[in-house]
């Protein structure tokens, strides 16, 4: 019988109790992974995914925690090691938006989204891969000593009016996987990124909650449909895999060709 593709690999999903990371922590259950669900405010939700995990035969337990706060990350990875024995995935998911005009965008705003997108991401992949090099590497979960995936988007190329700390926090996730897998690939740890397109979760309702709203956004999607948290989820799954294991310090974009700047399909 063959073994689902992360059979005994552990997993620390962070913003894990809605949207994307929900469905990433569906996905690398039934993948075989036992996963931490981290979220920050949302106890019920994140206990509830851990419930549906088990109720399908999936190991799970839920963490509570800030990203942007070097204590609480390493308090997620500790949860992970007294449960699973450790880890040998991080999916750094967590962000928020904090949108506004450019010259109404407040220092506070920009912080905010900085500290949790970006900020965040980089704690998180700084503590996985410590914690990597103490584990050591071991074949019998994984070729690679470690893998982090990071949840980028679209705009880390495409610029965004009106979210400018968002897509600068994104640009910036960019740099930081690259930088990252440069450095840590000859120790054997994968370091590659998502970056999703307009993916169907609480976090963007207003783009897709209305019939007009969604004719728009199918303007800017080429394959015309939104996604699903799924279809980033199938993406990570993969990523995380030993079937990827040559890929490297990449950008998966999951987008239905957003990124292919559709406006220009008639002109230009």
């Amino acid at each position: 019988m063959t073994q689902p593709p992360l059979a005994n690999q552990r997993v620390l999903i962070t913003g894990a109790s809605s949207g994307i990371g929900a469905g990433m922590a569906a996905g690398f259950a039934a993948a075989g992974a036992a996963v931490v669900v981290n979220h920050f405010g949302q106890p019920d939700a994140a206990e509830a995914i851990v419930r549906q995990i088990a109720d399908q035969g999936g190991r799970a337990v839920a963490a509570a925690g800030d990203v942007s706060k070097p204590a609480d990350v390493a308090g997620l990875f500790d949860i992970a090691a007294e449960a699973f024995g450790g880890v040998d995935i991080l999916a750094a998911n967590a962000g928020i938006q904090k949108d506004a005009a450019f010259t109404e965008m407040s220092l506070e705003e920009w912080r905010a989204a900085l500290e949790v997108d970006l900020t965040g991401a980089f704690l998180c992949a700084q503590e996985a891969v410590r914690r990597f090099r103490r584990q050591g590497i071991d074949p019998g979960r994984s070729k690679a000593l470690g893998k982090v995936l990071f949840t980028s988007s679209v705009h880390q190329v495409i610029p965004w009016a009106g979210h400018a700390n968002y897509a600068a926090a994104k640009g910036g996730v960019k740099m930081l996987m690259e930088s990252m897998a440069q450095e840590l690939a000859p120790e054997k740890i994968r370091v590659n990124a998502i970056a999703p397109g307009a993916i169907r979760t609480p976090i963007n309702r207003a783009a897709w909650g209305t019939p007009a709203a969604k004719q728009d956004l199918m303007r800017l999607i080429p394959y015309g449909r939104i996604g699903e948290p799924e279809d980033i989820a199938a993406a990570a799954v993969w990523l995380a895999s030993d079937a990827a294991d040559y890929v490297v310090g990449t950008t998966l974009f999951v987008d239905g060709g957003m990124s292919l700047y559709p406006s220009f399909a008639h002109g230009g």
